[in-house]
């Protein structure tokens, strides 16, 4: 009787513990971890906690940076169910949020988060931390949730960022966006673990920041009479007729550092200077070294008028400044220092007698005297300069900071110099070039910078030793804003390739695999869309890659998905693929001119968007090519093997994987035929992009060989021209029989003073090599 008794009991106790266990004990799958960016390391729990009516939020320390960090949890709890959690100081407690200051964790920006069935802990020597910890937390928070109640799975996170600088820039000096927007932005940017905003807030096309003792700069530098139509490179110039612009005031620049503070985001002003500051000489003419008028510029790209270094002009910037300084706690002030021409400098006595005086051999150094002068004032001002790479022309403090744009090169040269460095190059994290070989794509600049090139980038070249290295201080995305002329359009070109950069700078190198952030990326995009963000989404999108048989020589496309559990139809006969049409199992064989067109379908819908590509099959496609020189590495995502692939480059995306790109050096190919051919033309392509920096050849040259080493000449072209933004020149090859052919294209070199890159070296971008 007494057993019984006590089974009765131990069943009562049962049935009274499944009652009051909170939560489900279940397995977890990894996908439901879609963190960005990964964790440094993530343990899954089985089991889930669930966030109702009963959850609490506690902090075990009251002071005004943790107790604001629990409201915004509190806050973004509130908008995903109908509840919002107390907030109370106490010890760690069932279904509560702890989130807990412990000096035992070593990074300031780290952080540890354990969810149990019973209860949430955050654990982190910060607020900042805790922030962190909290985006991780509210990533596992489903997009679509019952509206009263919360499940997420358990997990264990221990979480630290690899790079001290993880940002993101926004030029607003272009186009100009509501405050609501720059808020909106920096939400973004905090829901990634970033933590810099540079904001470009002064360019030659609009002054963008209210400066109380010049309020011209309000009244005429902030607006500008109309603006470009279409591409710059698009003969003639039109414009639209509209008066365009606007200005942040103080009062809402202050509100906006605030915000981003509560985000732990520093703001990085930058005041361009001594160039892209022509909006401002339409203020304040004195400040040229002519006498004007100006007016803000209409159209982009690069204008010689520019800051004279008069007293006057710096007298003006050090009061500029002073403002900019009390409204911006930032450690950093952006100067620009880029793209600044030196013709009126050339064309000023006062410039010629001050370069005398001060021992300057050239206008390069006069340009450094500038920065220098700018420099000694910031410094004065307890802070420190942050300038695009041109700065480190002629010499810098040790306490400056250099930002890398125009590749990897400035990057190193600064750091062994011993300067600290932010990578920004063009190839990896210029988000206002196209992302996608698609057809109906937005108008952007140029360039191709899709997804999986952002992913790849690794900020430490590997030229730098372990001493110099410290000082990669982490990576920025910039977001110019020429050809973004709405907040929709920031969205789709920033994201996801933000989230890609993200996952760069904070994730541990060894732990980074694209195919791994490409399944966190469906659900993650399904987040920002949930938070109405105009999403690039490409996930679907099947890339098509032509390349040769190693073989055969044969011509053969490979259709490839990031979503490897799509299905892929394709037609040949120019009709729209279904899935009645062939389905893609292998590469297919190309063995005439062909039209292929491809989708990706997902139980029996299509998801992706249609891609075409035309395929030329010519004499040299899919045969033996050597080049002389390398392209740049920026440029090369195709290799060698694109120029005779049977494949033409965009006519817009200069950047793509059919465009080569070749700085400062000659273009020179040889390609094996593997036989004797009678030749009758050859057809070349190059971009034409002079506000790109992109020129055409000032020479080509043909030449045959029967055996590959001694050439004789074909032909030769000079003077080529073109308006258009792809000139296809069509060569007479004069019905020459040979085997090998050598075609050699010399650049146009250095680019000519008042044209966009005055000084440097142009490029030059080849296309298929098209032979018959």
């Amino acid at each position: 009787m007494q057993q019984t008794n006590q089974l009765l009991l131990l069943l009562v106790l049962s049935i009274f513990c499944l009652q009051c266990q909170p939560n489900e004990v279940k397995d977890n799958r990894p996908n439901e971890y879609p963190i960005i960016p990964l964790p440094a390391k993530l343990t899954p729990i089985k089991g889930q906690f669930k966030i109702d009516s009963d959850t609490r939020i506690l902090i075990n320390e009251e002071n005004e940076t943790i107790i604001k960090t629990a409201n915004y949890l509190a806050d973004a709890l509130t908008k995903a169910v109908n509840i919002k959690p107390d907030i109370s100081k106490s010890e760690k407690s069932k279904d509560a949020i702890s989130l807990e200051l412990d000096p035992t964790i070593q990074s300031d920006e780290g952080y540890e988060l354990e969810i149990s069935i019973y209860d949430v802990s955050i654990r982190a020597k910060t607020a900042q931390g805790l922030f962190y910890g909290i985006q991780s937390l509210l990533q596992l928070v489903p997009t679509s949730v019952d509206p009263n109640k919360i499940i997420i799975p358990c997990v264990s996170i221990k979480d630290e960022p690899r790079f001290p600088y993880r940002g993101m820039h926004l030029d607003v000096g272009r186009h100009f966006f509501p405050t609501d927007f720059i808020k909106k932005y920096i939400d973004l940017l905090a829901l990634h673990k970033m933590n810099r905003f540079h904001w470009h807030l002064t360019e030659d096309q609009g002054w963008r920041i209210e400066i109380k003792k010049y309020p011209k700069l309000q009244e005429i530098a902030a607006y500008r009479k109309e603006t470009l139509i279409g591409h710059y490179n698009d003969q003639p110039h039109q414009f639209d007729g509209k008066r365009y612009g606007g200005f942040y005031t103080q009062e809402e620049i202050k509100d906006i550092v605030a915000y981003a503070q509560d985000r732990f985001i520093t703001i990085i002003p930058e005041i361009e200077l001594p160039g892209h500051s022509q909006a401002a000489l339409a203020a304040y003419p004195e400040l040229a070294c002519t006498s004007g008028p100006f007016e803000a510029a209409t159209k982009w790209g690069v204008f010689d008028n520019v800051y004279c270094p008069t007293e006057t002009t710096f007298e003006f910037l050090e009061n500029v400044l002073s403002e900019v300084i009390d409204l911006f706690p930032s450690t950093y002030i952006h100067i620009g220092g880029d793209e600044c021409p030196k013709i009126k400098w050339k064309e000023s006595s006062f410039c010629q007698q001050l370069m005398k005086k001060e021992k300057l051999k050239d206008e390069h150094e006069l340009q450094s005297y500038f920065i220098k002068r700018i420099e000694r004032f910031v410094l004065s001002k307890n802070r420190k300069i942050i300038g695009w790479d041109e700065i480190l022309e002629g010499g810098l403090a040790p306490e400056a900071a250099v930002m890398s744009w125009r590749g990897m090169e400035g990057g190193i040269k600064a750091a062994n110099e011993g300067h600290d460095v932010v990578m920004s190059p063009t190839s990896h994290c210029y988000f206002d070039y196209y992302q996608s070989q698609s057809a109906d794509e937005p108008l952007a600049i140029g360039g191709f910078l899709p997804l999986k090139k952002v992913y790849a980038f690794e900020p430490i070249p590997e030229e730098l030793n372990t001493d110099k290295a410290k000082h990669i201080l982490g990576a920025q995305g910039n977001v110019w804003t020429e050809y973004m002329p709405t907040t929709q359009q920031v969205e789709y070109m920033a994201f996801p390739r933000a989230s890609a950069l993200a996952e760069v700078v904070w994730s541990p190198k060894e732990k980074r695999s694209y195919a791994n952030f490409v399944k966190r990326l469906q659900a993650h995009m399904k987040r920002l869309q949930a938070l109405e963000v105009n999403v690039a989404n490409h996930i679907f999108d099947v890339n098509i890659d032509i390349k040769a048989s190693p073989k055969t020589n044969e011509l053969l496309a490979s259709c490839i998905s990031l979503d490897s559990s799509l299905q892929i139809y394709y037609t040949t006969d120019n009709t729209k693929p279904t899935t009645n049409s062939i389905l893609y199992t292998t590469s297919i064989p190309i063995e005439k001119n062909t039209t292929l067109r491809v989708a990706s379908f997902k139980n029996g819908e299509q998801v992706g968007r249609l891609t075409t590509q035309q395929i030329i099959v010519h004499k040299a496609a899919g045969k033996k090519i050597s080049l002389t020189n390398p392209p740049h590495s920026s440029y090369d995502i195709g290799g060698k093997t694109a120029l005779i692939n049977g494949v033409k480059g965009s006519n817009d995306r200069y950047g793509d994987k059919e465009w080569l790109g070749f700085w400062g050096e000659d273009f020179e190919a040889i390609i094996d035929l593997q036989k004797k051919e009678k030749l009758t033309t050859a057809t070349m392509r190059f971009f034409n992009g002079n506000g790109q920096w992109i020129y055409l050849p000032k020479k080509v040259e043909i030449a045959g060989s029967e055996d590959g080493q001694k050439f004789t000449p074909i032909t030769s072209i000079k003077d080529i021209t073109s308006n258009k933004k792809v000139k296809e020149l069509e060569i007479n090859l004069k019905n020459t029989t040979t085997r090998f052919l050598k075609i050699k294209a010399i650049p146009h070199g250095i680019i000519a003073d008042g044209k966009q890159g005055a000084g440097h070296e142009a490029w030059l971008f080849v296309d298929e090599l098209v032979v018959f």
